[in-house]
């Protein structure tokens, strides 16, 4: 399989650098900017799978960079890496169409996994952001789906106790290893109820998992 291509987006050189290293050779690494006007051209000219957007840059910030190439390129998806963790910034990165949002206390494993996960077309978020944004779109009126015709999905009662506890986990955006460790099961077993839990509810990945659960209100 082909590396993904990442540009990474940071105005502090020794965070690109630091970021670099902990890729490895799991990512192609094709550019990086310290600020919105060289990210913007440097993601035009290399196109990368996925671009690692710090939030907060001098001339405009990340969410400048994704308003301005979202239309223009429409297959780079997009993965903020920010030190805020607050509210505000994940739901306003994410409205402008970013898959996903990690704090920069991820490893570097969990860092490639996310970037990989992204460039297949998932959606990543640390854990504890995962709320804000189920929360803000919950509230979003009309483009929600219908919770009161969904609510009683039949695939949950298919569910056993502990494939539930995954399912909850696994719609919040934990990993498989933050999983395995809050429910003291390994990291084999935690693949086997999740592999269930997507067959049994007739969902294909973690994205839909995530809607699916927020539909139903049970996150």
């Amino acid at each position: 399989m082909t590396p993904p291509r990442v540009f990474i987006v940071d105005d502090h050189a020794m965070v690109r650098a630091g970021v670099r290293a902990e890729l490895g050779t799991d990512v192609t690494v094709v550019g990086e900017a310290p600020d919105v006007p060289a990210a913007v051209d440097g993601i035009r000219a290399t196109r990368p799978d996925v671009v690692l957007l710090d939030v907060h840059l001098p001339g405009g910030g990340g969410l400048a960079v994704l308003e301005t190439l979202r239309g223009e390129l429409p297959d780079v998806r997009w993965l903020a890496l920010s030190v805020s963790d607050a509210a505000e910034d994940v739901i306003a990165v994410i409205r402008a169409g970013a898959r996903g949002y990690v704090t920069k206390t991820i490893s570097g494993p969990d860092l490639v996994a996310a970037v990989h996960r992204v460039a297949d077309g998932d959606v990543v978020f640390s854990p504890r952001l995962a709320g804000f944004v189920l929360d803000a779109f919950s509230a979003a009126g009309p483009a929600s789906p219908a919770p009161a015709e969904e609510a009683t999905d039949p695939g949950l009662d298919l569910l056993s106790a502990r494939e539930r506890e995954v399912m909850q986990l696994l719609a919040r955006g934990y990993t498989y290893r933050e999983i395995g460790s809050r429910l003291f099961i390994s990291v084999k077993t935690v693949e086997s109820h999740a592999s269930n839990v997507l067959r049994k509810l007739q969902l294909s990945n973690r994205n839909e998992l995530t809607r699916w659960a927020a539909t139903n209100r049970l996150l």
